[in-house]
C-alpha cells in the first residue's frame, strides 16, 4: 500500500469539500481577554477579538484563578508526578473534589484530565458495574458520550433528540428487570437548546435508571450558585451522575463526574480513564477550585453573561440573520455551506479581527454548518457593535438569505 497517496486522498477530500480545519496560533493577553494576538504564518502579527472561546465567564484570566496557581505553583512545583493511585493525589486535588462535590450537592466527585476521558471512562466502565446495564443515550449527544457508550461492549439504544416519548419507548421495550442508565445533557452545544431533564428523570424514576446528565456548557453559569441547569431547576437530588468540565466555565482545565461516594469509588476503582492517566498537575487543581468557589457567590457574573448574549442575539435577529435562540448564552448563526461558513470566518478574521471558528461536518450534519459565537461577561458593547457591523457587511458581500422579521 502507498501510505503517502493514501494520506493525500484523505486529506484531499476534506480540501474538496470545504470543511479542512485549519487552526490559527493566537496568544491570550493576560487580564486582556477577549483580546488576543495572532501569530501569523508569515511571523507578521495582528491584534484579535476571540468569539468563539469557551472561556464563557473569562475565568482564566481571573486574579482569583492566577493567584492561587502562583501559590500552588510556588508550593509545589509543575507536575503531579504521577497517577492518583500511585503518588498523584494531592491535597489540591482532594480540595478540588470537595468543592465540586459540595457544588452539586452529592457526597462524592473524582476528577479526570478532561470532561471528554471523564465521560468517556466513566460511561465504558458503568456495564463493568451493572452486569447488562442498557444505555440510554439521547442522539446528538456529545462525542464523548458516543465514544464512552460505543466502547462499553453492553447494550445501547438511541433515542431522538430531547424525544421523551421515544424515549418512552423504548425503556417499556426492554426487560423491566435489566439495569438502566439515560445518558444526555443539560445544553447541547451546537445548537444551545435544553435537555428535558425533569421529565427524563420522571421516567428514570417510573422504570428504574439510572440518570447520567453531561452539564459541561451549564456548569458555573446556570443555578444560584453554578450548578448548572440541574441545580437552576431544584433537580440536582434527581440526577445520579454529573459530568463537568473545568475548562469552559471555570477557566482552567481538566473534567470530573459528581455522584454518591460509592459510585465514584467504584469508578475510581474499575476505569482505565481514571487509573492509568497521570493526575492534573496540581497548579490546575488549585486554580479550578478557586474558581469553582469564586463562583458559588458571583451571580453578577452570570447574570451579565446572560445579558451580553441576549443582546447579541436580539441585534443579529433585526439584522434578519438567521440564528437558532434556545434560551442560553449559546449564538449559533446558520451559514448552511461550508465553503462559505470557511470564507466569512476568514473575512472576519483578516478584515475585522474576529476570530470565530467555521463549525462544519461532522461536528454538525451537512446543511448546516454554522458560526458559533459564544459571548462573554467581557465583551463589552464596543466589541459587539464591531461584530454585529461586520456580520452584517459579510452577509450582504456573500448574498446569503436574511430572514423576515415576525409582526
Amino acid at each position: 500500500m502507498n501510505y503517502e497517496t493514501a494520506l493525500d486522498e484523505a486529506l484531499g477530500k476534506l480540501h474538496d469539500e470545504g470543511r479542512y480545519r485549519t487552526f490559527i496560533d493566537i496568544e491570550r493577553s493576560r487580564g486582556n481577554f477577549p483580546h488576543a494576538v495572532w501569530k501569523k504564518p508569515d511571523g507578521s502579527e495582528q491584534q484579535i477579538t476571540v468569539w468563539c472561546g469557551n472561556d464563557y465567564l473569562g475565568m482564566g484570566q481571573h486574579p482569583v484563578v492566577l493567584n492561587a496557581m502562583h501559590e500552588a505553583l510556588e508550593a509545589t512545583g509543575a507536575g503531579s508526578g504521577g497517577t492518583r493511585n500511585i503518588s498523584g493525589t494531592t491535597v489540591y486535588h482532594k480540595a478540588l473534589e470537595a468543592e465540586l462535590a459540595d457544588l452539586h450537592g452529592k457526597e462524592a466527585a473524582l476528577v479526570f484530565t478532561s470532561a471528554y476521558i471523564a465521560n468517556d471512562a466513566t460511561l465504558s466502565t458503568l456495564p463493568k458495574l451493572f452486569p447488562g446495564l442498557i444505555i440510554y443515550s439521547d442522539a446528538l449527544n456529545h462525542a464523548s458520550m458516543i465514544e464512552g457508550v460505543r466502547r462499553n461492549g453492553g447494550a445501547k439504544r438511541i433515542f431522538r433528540h430531547n424525544d421523551v416519548a421515544h424515549l418512552r419507548e423504548l425503556l417499556e421495550a426492554d426487560d423491566p428487570q435489566a439495569p438502566k442508565l439515560i445518558a444526555f445533557e443539560s445544553i447541547y452545544s451546537m445548537d444551545g437548546d435544553f435537555g428535558p431533564i425533569e421529565a427524563i428523570c420522571d421516567l428514570a424514576d417510573e422504570f428504574g435508571a439510572l440518570t447520567y446528565l453531561d452539564e459541561v456548557h451549564a456548569v458555573g453559569m446556570y443555578g444560584p450558585r453554578g450548578g448548572g441547569v440541574a441545580e437552576r431547576d431544584g433537580l440536582l437530588d434527581r440526577v445520579d451522575i454529573i459530568n463537568g468540565t473545568l475548562g469552559k466555565a471555570y477557566g482552567v482545565h481538566g473534567g470530573y463526574i459528581s455522584a454518591s461516594a460509592k459510585m465514584c469509588d467504584a469508578v475510581r476503582s474499575y476505569a482505565p480513564g481514571f487509573i492509568f492517566t497521570t493526575s492534573l498537575p496540581p497548579v490546575v487543581a488549585a486554580g479550578a477550585a478557586a474558581s469553582v468557589r469564586h463562583l458559588k457567590t458571583d451571580q453578577a457574573l452570570r447574570d451579565l453573561h446572560q445579558e451580553r448574549a441576549k443582546v447579541l442575539k436580539m441585534r443579529l435577529k433585526a439584522l434578519g440573520l438567521p440564528i437558532i435562540d434556545h434560551g442560553s448564552h449559546i449564538v449559533p448563526v446558520m451559514v448552511g455551506d461550508p465553503v462559505h461558513t470557511k470564507a466569512i470566518s476568514d473575512m472576519l478574521l483578516e478584515d475585522f479581527g474576529i476570530y470565530v471558528q467555521p463549525i462544519n461536518y461532522p461536528t454538525v450534519p451537512r446543511g448546516t454548518e454554522r458560526l458559533r459565537f459564544t459571548p462573554s461577561p467581557v465583551h463589552d458593547p464596543k466589541m459587539l457593535d464591531g461584530l454585529v457591523q461586520a456580520m452584517d457587511g459579510l452577509w450582504s458581500h456573500c448574498a446569503l438569505n436574511r430572514q423576515e422579521l415576525a409582526g
